[in-house]
């Protein structure tokens, strides 16, 4: 009994060291793999954040490869990327849709009148069901999402221009290449 009760915590600590080690090799700390690659956008029908008796569906988004940015004002590092974003659009003439998660839309608009607006299209998700249909963890995310609604990568992160034309950039190109 007495070696049995050793053993447990031993096989544990050695379970978390591999788990570890694991962790630490991942070349790239701002991808998480995520179950939704590959797979569509997930159904929603959410209003738009600057036209509330205005709803959008997955399907109004269709059509060109575009970048899925989940932002909130109460995300500090969503602030730091909205610089990034805004050059990006401009600079790249990339489509950007915002999904507003778990926020107040009267701060998001006001946000957005204040820092100006990156994005073509916004959703209010205001439950967050979006973002956890998209297996979300926190905000920011960005997803690479083809013209089809297929969903290509996830970063996990703070965009910025590096993080743009050392990843992003290609990944819509790709999918721009498949139309």
């Amino acid at each position: 009994m007495a070696k049995q009760s050793v053993l447990v915590p031993v096989l544990v600590f050695a379970g978390l060291v591999i788990l570890l080690g694991f962790g630490f090799r991942l070349s790239d700390p701002s991808y998480l793999p995520s179950q939704k690659l590959g797979e569509p956008l997930p159904e929603f029908r959410l209003p738009n954040l600057l036209d509330e008796s205005q709803w959008l569906t997955e399907a109004d988004f269709l059509g060109e490869p575009f970048l899925l940015n989940v932002w909130a004002t109460w995300c500090p590092s969503c602030l730091a990327e909205h610089d990034a974003l805004t050059s990006i659009r401009q600079q790249h003439g990339v489509r950007i849709m915002g999904i507003n998660y778990s926020d107040d839309p009267i701060k998001a608009r006001r946000w957005l009148q204040d820092l100006g607006d990156p994005y073509d299209y916004h959703v209010i998700d205001a439950k967050g069901t979006l973002a956890v249909d998209l297996g979300v963890y926190g905000a920011p995310e960005t997803f690479v999402v083809g013209a089809d609604g297929t969903i290509l990568y996830r970063h996990v992160g703070v965009v910025t221009e590096a993080v743009f034309e050392e990843t992003l950039a290609n990944r819509l190109l790709s999918a721009a290449d498949q139309l």
